[in-house]
């Protein structure tokens, strides 16, 4: 056999059955708490999940599991039919198969323990991308000056008493990752429950955090449980807290303080016993200045706050070149292309660190995501770096329809595949992963047009968005 142990985790017992079939010991467990504590005593090769269990669970499962240095590749497998839009392909599992259709895979990954050391090489690579298990956690990727002080002042402020807690940093900087790295320390067998102050209107925004009874306004036709109720003991995550309208921060201050707080049309106090963390993009002493922020809460926030430097920074640039690779190896705009593309070229990543970066790593990676949707080789090259200047935006604002879109990023990814094979669609639409009849149907949608040849002196036809190179 080419296993000595496995652990199965399941709630019926066939994929016991097949574990018992390739390791010579199986361990069983009802639930991935079980199945931790048996790990932390015994030695096991491979860890089974069957899908019943949701993604989730088995990625707090992986995610404990490092955290603690148990390096155990997963496994998951279905008993039934294979979910079509696999919802497991985040967790960190090494492959998810389906018992009934995928036997023939299942055996031959089973009986071949190099998948375990591939799966340590992986391990290896992830910890380049963090500065430890925390930041791995939360997928905090960065490893520069500017993200370890960071980091300290996440771990010191997680491990007081500190609530509320303030996260600042400009939009993209990763500012709710911060906040779950918090509670990942404090609290992660907690709930963490998250709200864009921005998004909602005063009244629906007060509903939402303090939860209201049934008859307290017009369409209350029950009772709502608001997100401070909801949190418990764990964490309430108040993004861009500075868009939240006057009268709310006057009745938030009132919870930080007295920490309880009545839903609306209720008439008795409940006790607030998470973490609130709240967040800003905005200068909140600006904002103080402008009346649209009240200063005894913004001293009530910030006691030690937690600052998340933008990727243009002098520090923080250091991480440029290692977000674009994390991001390349994890962009799940199109899993099944992406992972045949292997790096990135040398100029395109010079480009990448030269680049200002106004919309910081959120920027970085749509940049990235678009490349892998317009490359046609195994790796990402300058052409395939598009990024929009700041001219560009303007004139976007004048006329939308020359904007950037998915349907844009389409339309050059086709004409690039039927430009690189001379316009034979067969190989084309090969290329590009699609039937011949679906590049047909492409190609009189979008008005895609032959190239002229050097002999044809008929002005070349472009029906493709104007894109700026970096």
């Amino acid at each position: 056999m080419a296993l000595q142990s496995i652990i199965a985790v399941s709630r019926g017992g066939q994929l016991q059955q097949i574990a018992s079939r390739f390791a010579q010991k199986v361990l069983v467990a009802d639930e991935p708490k079980e199945a931790f504590d048996l790990l932390r005593t015994s030695d096991c090769e491979l860890a089974l999940f069957e899908d019943t269990f949701t993604a989730a669970d088995i990625e707090h499962f992986i995610k404990t599991t490092d955290k603690h240095s148990i390096n155990i590749p997963v496994l998951i497998i279905s008993n039934g039919k294979k979910r079509s839009d696999n919802p497991f392909r985040n967790t960190g599992a090494i492959a998810y198969l389906c018992a009934e259709n995928e036997k023939d895979k299942i055996e031959q990954l089973l009986k071949d323990k190099n998948f375990i050391i591939e799966h340590e090489k992986a391990a290896d690579l992830r910890q380049d991308y963090f500065l430890d298990d925390v930041a791995a956690a939360v997928s905090l990727a960065g490893t520069s000056s500017s993200m370890q002080k960071t980091l300290q002042m996440i771990k010191l402020v997680s491990k007081s008493n500190c609530n509320p807690i303030l996260v600042i940093g400009q939009t993209g900087t990763g500012k709710e990752l911060a906040a779950k790295a918090v509670h990942y320390i404090r609290c992660h067998d907690k709930s963490f429950v998250a709200v864009n102050c921005a998004a909602l209107t005063a009244n629906l925004l007060e509903s939402e955090l303090f939860g209201h009874v049934k008859g307290s306004f017009t369409g209350a036709d029950k009772d709502k449980v608001g997100l401070f109720e909801l949190a418990g003991e764990g964490t309430v995550f108040l993004d861009e807290i500075s868009e939240m309208p006057l009268g709310l921060q006057a009745k938030l201050l009132r919870v930080l303080q007295e920490k309880t707080f009545m839903p609306v049309g209720g008439t008795k106090l409940l006790t607030c016993k998470g973490t609130i963390i709240a967040s800003s993009n905005r200068n909140l002493l600006e904002a103080i200045g402008k009346k649209r922020f009240r200063q005894d809460l913004y001293y009530r926030l910030n006691v030690c706050p937690i600052k998340l430097y933008p990727l243009n920074s002098p520090n923080r640039r250091e991480d440029i070149r290692l977000l674009a690779e994390y991001f390349l190896r994890h962009s799940n705009v199109w899993p099944d292309k992406s992972s045949n593309i292997k790096s990135i070229t040398p100029l395109a990543l010079e480009t990448l660190e030269k680049h200002d970066w106004q919309g910081n790593v959120r920027e970085l990676k749509n940049v990235i995501d678009r490349a892998i949707l317009l490359e046609t080789t195994d790796k990402i090259g300058l052409s395939s770096i598009i990024i929009e200047k700041e001219d560009d935006l303007e004139q976007n604002e004048t006329n939308p329809t020359d904007s950037f879109s998915l349907e844009a990023a389409e339309r050059e990814l086709i004409a690039r595949a039927l430009k690189e094979t001379g316009w034979q669609k067969t190989k084309a639409a090969a290329l590009l992963g699609i039937t011949r009849a679906t590049l047909y149907a492409k190609v009189k949608q979008y008005n895609i047009k032959d190239y002229p040849t050097e002999t044809n002196n008929a002005k070349k036809p472009v029906s493709l968005p104007e894109l700026v190179p970096a």
